[in-house]
């Protein structure tokens, strides 16, 4: 089976076609092929496949994380499949369209003088706010004087209470401002709120920390992943947390552990705009 290996900014999957190869396992496979040990290495596996029947879309992207469970978006993953797409040749459309677990987004990209694709932008389409719709059981948060921060406490040797907004991007997340997102113990704190009661679904866990309203730095613990270098529905629903709690303006520079993303949360028709790079870094065989 042959295989690309490919990050936006520092997210990595191992991208297979599958118009050309039949995976038949994905979830299985995975577990094994991200294990950076013993494996190929990265935060999951993502299928370029053709779009279902009936669905207008060029191609569909299905992403499994490295735990085998199988996630309805990744805005980093779905930058490269508009990068895989083009420079593959599975399609020139410009804007592209790719059927996801989220429904079918729009991409805009522009090309280098190779004419490889650099730059995605992609319409994330508008942020879920209804708490049972994100999903979060509301009995298990606290409301604030805030309409949009909620308490949520854990309990045990690392007991503490947050203050959270939740934002669902087609996947569950919580942002949480810090002071300094370099002092948090994401390690163990991480794990604690993604496996919270609050969450049937779990949830992505984002620290985040202010430095203007159109800059801010933020960690993430991913769901069925752990530490990961960038999170792009992360980003666009730390966007609009931030708008929502009076923390950032609607167009904000956010920096990520593998890079900068370009968020914007258009007021008109309330769609969340992400920009950032695509890139692929090696081929292979996978023997099994």
């Amino acid at each position: 089976m042959r295989f690309t290996k490919m990050h936006g900014i520092g997210n990595d999957y191992v991208y297979v076609n599958a118009f050309t190869e039949n995976v038949a396992d994905p979830a299985k496979l995975a577990t094994i092929i991200a294990d950076r040990h013993f494996g190929v290495g990265g935060d999951g596996l993502i299928l370029v496949a053709p779009p279902e029947a009936g669905v207008q879309a060029d191609v569909r992207m299905r992403m499994f994380n490295a735990d085998g469970s199988e996630s309805e978006m990744c805005g980093n993953g779905v930058r490269c499949v508009c990068k895989y797409a083009h420079d593959h040749g599975i399609t020139a459309a410009n804007p592209m369209r790719i059927q996801t677990g989220n429904g079918v987004l729009t991409l805009r990209y522009t090309v280098d003088d190779r004419n490889k694709v650099k730059q995605v932008t992609v319409d994330m389409g508008e942020p879920i706010l209804d708490l049972p719709k994100v999903p979060v059981d509301p009995a298990q948060v606290k409301a604030t004087s805030h309409p949009h921060q909620f308490e949520l406490s854990i309990d045990g040797p690392l007991a503490q209470t947050f203050k959270g907004t939740f934002v669902s991007m087609g996947n569950p997340h919580v942002t949480i401002y810090v002071d300094d997102v370099a002092r948090v113990d994401l390690e163990k704190i991480g794990p604690l709120l993604e496996n919270h009661k609050a969450f049937p679904r779990r949830i992505n866990v984002h620290f985040v920390q202010v430095h203007s309203p159109t800059e801010l730095t933020m960690r993430t613990w991913e769901r069925g992943s752990g530490i990961t270098l960038a999170c792009g529905t992360g980003a666009s629903a730390v966007c609009v947390s931030g708008v929502l709690t009076g923390k950032n303006s609607r167009k904000t520079l956010i920096h990520l552990p593998g890079g900068d993303l370009e968020l914007a949360w258009d007021e008109a028709t309330n769609h969340v705009f992400m920009t950032g790079p695509a890139t692929e870094v090696f081929e292979g065989v996978w023997p099994h």
